[in-house]
């Protein structure tokens, strides 16, 4: 159903009086969940709830106060167009890229490439199977890079799960020829320390330079030694891409010690993650720049030379900030937007027992000029909808929504649904518009909802980590004039200067 109440008039309590300060604790104690040399490519496992938060789950979809199991609901402003749900890739679905009109979807079992030239019914035309999560997805030209970040028994499309412990494991950046994006073809693999979570595309001419983000070393595994207080950079030749190979590794955060330089976290900022490498980077290369979230840091640095990237500023948040997830600037580079995975994208934290602060969005100005550059701290964002302590929900991915003169993005909160959102007045964010499921189970913590929401000419996808692929569409005055944008590729994480081109 559409819902056509005013939207911050859906808060409610769910889970607080008995609960809160247990759970509470247990994030602050345990932090995000790390990424693990062999998860085994599968997503968190199901845990049930309380009996009193179950009970609160169902009461408050009986009130109305919450969607029902599965429902669909959204803003006035927003339509459903279609999902089209998993059909061969049965794991957890991922990230996205654009290009043309394909939409490359990741799946923690491979990719899917779909038709997009009808929004409003895509086509699935390729399926490739090839296992190693998270599959972090990016294409540039003829190519598409494919992140492993789960430890494996060798390169291959057909590798089973190896501990990371023996040193032939293999994690890394795998790359396909997509010249026929209905017949891809894997044609290159390069193993990368501690193996590739997400990766940053920066071309270059005849060249592509691939920043690969990677964190949790440990003395035991031999490919993924302390510190690991840097990224891996990967030159890839766009004529003989068989030839890519790691030409570097900068180290981001410089320190003297098996830690090196990174925040510390935990015991001395409680809650909050140490920092042993980066998790996701944004670079906007018109403008030379890039934005990392760094686990326990935010960072911006110049990209003038790709392949020797330099931190200009580096700031913290040990009181709400956990886990720096992803970062996002906005058209005039003078604003980034930090989010903070609480919980690792497997809790409940969008409820009143967490707070408006914690689990959100940190929206940073960026003052001062050249390598003086600083990045100060304006205002939190998250979404005003509370959800049942049965879904997970955090900030997660998203895009800017090309308006001249404004700053919206549109962005996946796992169950939390898609939000799309205002930070024009950096003190004064506000939630414009919204799409959501009922929770999908009232009595179990189940893993599901928007992974990645990102707009591309026109219109919203979304890639739910359980229900497929989503295609939206926002009618709004404030949004509309984004609908003149066209682009010809879209990798969120290498934004394009959406105005000037």
């Amino acid at each position: 159903m559409t819902l056509l109440n005013n939207l911050r008039t859906r808060r409610r309590r769910l889970g607080v009086a008995a609960t809160a300060a247990g759970l509470l604790a247990a994030l602050l104690t345990a932090g995000p969940a790390a990424a693990t040399p062999d998860p085994g490519d599968s997503p968190a496992v199901r845990e049930k709830v309380s009996k009193s938060d179950a009970a609160e789950a169902r009461a408050a979809i009986a009130a109305g106060e919450i969607p029902g199991q599965d429902e669909i609901v959204h803003s006035a402003n927003i339509q459903h167009l279609t999902n089209i749900p998993k059909e061969a890739l049965p794991g957890t679905n991922s990230d996205l890229a654009f290009q043309g009109k394909y939409a490359y979807a990741g799946n923690y079992d491979g990719f899917r490439v779909f038709d997009i030239s009808d929004p409003k019914s895509p086509k699935t035309v390729a399926q490739v199977l090839c296992p190693g999560s998270q599959n972090d997805i990016s294409v540039s030209g003829d190519l598409l890079f494919l992140s492993t970040d789960s430890s494996r028994s060798d390169n291959s499309c057909n590798s089973t799960t190896q501990p990371a412990t023996e040193k032939s494991s293999w994690e890394g950046m795998k790359i396909f020829d997509i010249s026929d994006p209905r017949s891809p073809k894997y044609v290159a693999a390069v193993e990368t320390a501690c193996g590739s979570h997400t990766h940053t595309l920066v071309p270059d001419g005849k060249n592509v330079y691939v920043y690969v983000s990677s964190y949790s070393p440990a003395a035991a595994f031999p490919d993924c030694q302390p510190p690991h207080d840097g990224i891996s950079v990967i030159k890839v030749s766009r004529k003989h891409p068989e030839r890519a190979k790691v030409v570097g590794f900068p180290v981001l955060f410089p320190g003297e010690g098996p830690d090196g330089g990174g925040n510390p976290g935990s015991p001395t900022n409680p809650g909050v993650s140490k920092t042993t490498g980066c998790h996701d980077i944004t670079v906007l290369p018109s403008k030379d720049l890039a934005a990392g979230a760094c686990m326990g840091d935010g960072i911006l640095f110049s990209i003038k030379n790709p392949k020797k990237p330099k931190v200009i500023d580096r700031v913290q948040d040990n009181v709400n900030f956990a886990f720096w997830h992803s970062a996002t600037f906005n058209q005039d580079a003078n604003k980034v937007v930090f989010t903070d995975e609480l919980g690792g994208g497997g809790a409940a934290t969008c409820n009143a027992a967490i707070g408006p602060d914690r689990g959100a969005d940190g929206i940073y100005e960026i003052v001062g000029k050249g390598d003086k550059r600083k990045l100060v701290f304006k205002s939190y964002y998250k979404i005003p909808r509370h959800q049942a302590d049965t879904e997970n929900c955090v900030a997660h991915n998203g895009s800017l929504i090309p308006v001249e003169g404004k700053d919206i993005m549109v962005q996946a909160w796992y169950q939390g649904g898609v939000s799309v959102w205002d930070f024009t007045d950096s003190s004064q964010p506000e939630e414009i518009a919204y799409f959501e499921r009922g929770p999908i189970s009232t009595s179990t913590l189940v893993g599901g909802g928007s992974w990645s929401a990102y707009y591309y000419n026109g219109y919203i996808y979304s890639n739910d980590l359980v229900k497929g692929f989503d295609v939206l569409k926002i009618d709004d005055p404030r949004t509309d004039p984004a609908k003149r944008v066209q682009l010809d590729e879209l990798n969120v994480q290498t934004q394009p200067d959406y105005f000037d081109r």
